[in-house]
């Protein structure tokens, strides 16, 4: 019976800990650096005790590969409105989250635009 819990508490723990790694790497995707690969670790994490994470970091591992192919294909245009695209995803973030407001702050700029909507 103790054996059993362990088991439990084992593919409760991987759970939590997989399924917040996976989401923490989901926020980072369009931040420079390993968001996808923060993504994989945690779908990996999860393999380990569950079938389904399995079947889907193979299918998740096939799209980023296509999409990693499909972009090389692209000519420089393309790439540069996709690198565009992701630093305006990533301003907007740190915009929402009042990153900006708190160098405003910080510098006295008195610039209320910097300050989140979302604390307004």
């Amino acid at each position: 019976m103790l054996n059993n819990l362990g088991k439990h508490t084992k593919k409760v723990v991987v759970a939590i800990v997989g399924g917040l790694v996976v989401l923490v790497g989901l926020v980072l995707v369009p931040y420079p650096g390993p968001g996808w690969l923060i993504v994989f670790a945690g779908l990996a994490l999860l393999a380990t005790e569950f079938t389904f994470a399995q079947k889907v970091l193979q299918f998740a591992k096939g799209k980023y590969d296509a999409w990693v192919g499909w972009v090389r294909r692209q000519n420089i245009v393309m790439r540069i409105g996709i690198l565009a695209l992701t630093g305006l995803v990533v301003l907007l973030t740190i915009w929402l989250v009042n990153g900006f407001g708190i160098v405003n702050t910080l510098l006295s700029l008195n610039q209320e635009w910097l300050v989140s909507p979302l604390l307004r």
